[in-house]
């Protein structure tokens, strides 16, 4: 990865593309690019340059519904030092050849690239991550790790090696490009910029992001947040309930009345979900068959896994891969009887009605 020790600059800016992939998120892109703003305002040198890329140079809209207008299509010569490819909701069918050759292209020139959120994908997809560790949003994590089995993905915040930075999303971009700042230019210029953002605590590479049911539990229930790891770590192999007690140092009835307490379900109700959801995301995101992904989950047998599923989910996982909303559906069910355009807010939730968590509260609700 290109250093610039202490504080020295170069003559010309270190230039910055944002390669925007449809359904992108807009946090992602703020927390990434915001950091570089303020290190040029608080230097008082036009230190960093950056510009917004979609294929053609066309709008393209954020996961929220917003239109975003870049700066340019990108073109054979561009030239960058740093390339973030910025990703979102259903990344997996927003992307483009066009975007895959180009970024190639930029590998080949030892340009440094950068994922944030679930653009990690993208490079995967590339094949720009074979044999580099890997971080993204735990959502398509397990995308990654079914379909490229050469990228070594973990479960970090963020990843630096070699010409390769990829990050999870929300506001980790902004912890990884302080990072990336200090290295460039010393803690001084990092620490100030993390002051302006009135950020209490620079977030560390080798911090773990959390799982959805961990943060809650980390601190009140150590316990039940490492029975609930483990069962996130063995699903294709699950542990049965004496094991896990055995690992947590409890007792199986003691394992019991805390997921009663605690999460409103027995240990075995709470497994099979984790499951489940697993294997929601594997139809969602890849095209493995269900009796593969049965097998990834942990089930004996697609049968089962089809019967567990639709007991639990409301639906068959054949039906999940189709639950498609048409454009102009309302989320209420009744169709518009108007031509007026869909809202933002709308259009966002038709977007994120293919996404693993659609709905998840309220069918989690429903289970219990």
């Amino acid at each position: 990865m290109p250093t610039n020790e202490g504080s020295r600059v170069s003559q010309t800016p270190y230039r910055v593309g944002f390669l925007l992939i449809d359904n992108f998120t807009l946090i992602a892109l703020a927390t990434a690019v915001e950091p570089l703003r303020v290190a040029n305002t608080l230097s008082g040198t036009e230190l960093y340059s950056w510009t917004l890329l979609t294929a053609d140079g066309g709008m393209v809209r954020a996961s929220d519904g917003m239109v975003v207008m870049p700066d340019a299509g990108i073109r054979d010569d561009d030239q960058f030092d740093l390339v973030i490819v910025v990703a979102g909701v259903d990344v997996i069918h927003s992307f483009s050849p066009v975007q895959v050759r180009w970024l190639r292209q930029q590998a080949r020139r030892h340009v440094l690239l950068a994922a944030v959120c679930t653009g990690a994908y993208v490079l995967a997809s590339a094949g720009l991550l074979d044999g580099y560790a890997c971080s993204a949003h735990w959502e398509c994590l397990e995308a990654i790790q079914e379909r490229f089995p050469r990228v070594q993905t973990n479960n970090r915040l963020f990843t630096v090696q070699e010409e390769r930075m990829t990050c999870t999303g929300g506001t980790v971009p902004m912890h990884m490009m302080l990072s990336f700042l200090a290295r460039r230019h010393g803690r001084e210029l990092s620490n100030a910029v993390s002051h302006m953002f009135v950020c209490d605590r620079l977030r560390e590479e080798s911090e773990r992001q959390p799982v959805p049911v961990l943060p809650r539990l980390a601190s009140s229930q150590p316990r039940l947040a490492e029975v609930a790891q483990l069962m996130e770590a063995n699903i294709e192999e699950p542990l049965d309930l004496g094991e896990l007690a055995a690992l947590a140092g409890t007792s199986r009835r003691q394992l019991e009345r805390l997921f009663l307490k605690h999460l409103g379900c027995t240990p075995s109700r709470y497994y099979l979900r984790v499951r489940l959801e697993r294997a929601r995301r594997l139809l969602k995101q890849t095209s493995f068959s269900i009796v593969e992904i049965a097998s990834m989950c942990g089930f004996v047998s697609a049968t089962h896994f089809s019967r567990c599923y639709r007991k639990t989910m409301g639906r068959a996982p054949r039906q999940e891969r189709t639950v498609v909303w048409p454009p102009g559906t309302a989320t209420d069910g009744h169709t518009d009887a108007s031509p007026a355009p869909a809202s933002s807010s709308r259009e966002a939730l038709r977007r994120a009605s293919t996404e693993p968590n659609y709905g998840m509260l309220t069918k989690n609700a429903g289970s219990r």
